[in-house]
């Protein structure tokens, strides 16, 4: 087998993982997004909530509102997407193998930076009444995935005034429990046949992303019986490298290793946007 590459054949790998990469990682854009992000942390700031002061007089000195901000950091991590091949012969490459491989390590690329979001949610605090700082429990305990627990997370976010992009990530068990309350599935109270396609994007206000039980990463955890809910403002994704591939030939293996890399970190930047939803 030849040593030397071609760079069309480079191109076109790298092409393929970042395509396959872009389509199967689900929630990077779904997030406060931070690329470029150089050294192993990233601090997020999360601005406070000012409030105004009446004019007490003319040509009287202003007041100023004191807005408290923190900040919350990130840190970064290194992640690696190898796999050895000889499908890469540049007399003879085989670009239906290639695509395959090139699809494998972009999935797999998308499924780490989903992680790295779905388990700062898992990480976080999460309360069943109003608690400053901490995310919202929903009904512990309770059973189903009922329209009851979305009815609940849309007025406690509403009160909280949230302004963003609302997102549920949910198992396919979940996603069955939810869609066998007629509210969601009856054109007398939601204008998205759900049962037609058989699935739901959006209801009440809420994205839907399913992300599976049997994610090999981890996914939401357990058996898929607990759902996370957030707002786009209120998770922070930093990435220092973001789909970057390497194609490598590595004499002791005889072979050229094919490798995706990706460095990034997730952080709740304001846990009070962030919900958990149990249907045990």
């Amino acid at each position: 087998m030849s040593k030397t590459l071609s760079s069309v054949a480079k191109t076109e790998f790298d092409m393929q993982v970042k395509h396959a990469f872009q389509g199967s990682g689900k929630l990077k854009n779904l997030v406060e997004l931070r690329s470029n992000v150089v050294g192993d942390t990233y601090k997020f700031r999360l601005m406070g909530k000012g409030l105004g002061h009446q004019r007490t007089g003319s040509s009287s000195l202003v007041v100023p509102m004191d807005v408290n901000h923190s900040t919350i950091t990130a840190t970064l991590t290194n992640h690696e997407h190898p796999e050895y091949t000889d499908i890469f012969d540049a007399a003879t490459v085989n670009f239906d193998e290639k695509s395959k491989l090139a699809e494998t390590i972009g999935k797999s690329m998308g499924r780490t930076m989903d992680q790295l979001v779905i388990d700062a949610l898992i990480a976080g605090t999460y309360n069943t009444s109003y608690t400053a700082g901490t995310g919202f429990d929903i009904a512990a305990g309770a059973t189903g995935f009922t329209t009851a627990k979305l009815r609940s997370l849309r007025a406690f976010w509403d009160d909280l005034e949230l302004e963003g992009t609302q997102t549920i990530l949910v198992s396919g068990s979940g996603m069955e429990s939810l869609l066998a309350n007629t509210e969601t599935t009856s054109s007398d109270f939601n204008t998205v046949r759900a049962l037609v396609n058989g699935e739901l994007n959006s209801f009440m206000g809420f994205n839907f992303v399913k992300i599976g039980a049997q994610r090999t990463e981890g996914g939401l955890g357990g058996s898929g019986s607990i759902a996370y809910a957030f707002d786009s403002s209120s998770v922070g994704l930093a990435v220092g490298i973001d789909e970057k591939t390497s194609v490598d030939w590595v004499p002791e293996r005889v072979s050229w290793l094919c490798n995706g890399l990706v460095k990034a970190g997730a952080a709740l930047i304001d846990p009070e946007g962030t919900a958990r939803i149990d249907f045990v």
